[in-house]
């Protein structure tokens, strides 16, 4: 699995975190847009589509743009990231 990183993603919003493989080819914003639908379905709609989520490392307190690929950031295998909105 080369071409994804295992991440742990906090939601604190609604108090849940997920396990999930994340796509190195893939641009922050396209993510963010793809994790934004599916918890949202995850939720039964407890989380609320919007499109000014933001993705920051936990540890670092680093902010991802929404340009970057996710290949050209810290993100690596074990990396906890915070969703908000």
């Amino acid at each position: 699995m080369k071409n994804k990183v295992l991440v742990r993603l906090l939601v604190p919003e609604i108090d849940e975190e997920y396990s999930i493989f994340l796509p190195v080819n893939k641009k922050i914003g396209n993510l963010l847009l793809l994790l934004n639908k599916a918890i949202c379905e995850i939720t039964n709609g407890e989380w609320k589509l919007a499109s000014d989520n933001i993705l920051i490392n936990k540890n670092t307190g680093q902010k991802y743009e929404a340009n970057q690929l996710l290949l050209e950031t810290d993100i690596r295998n074990g990396s906890e990231l915070l969703l908000l909105s």
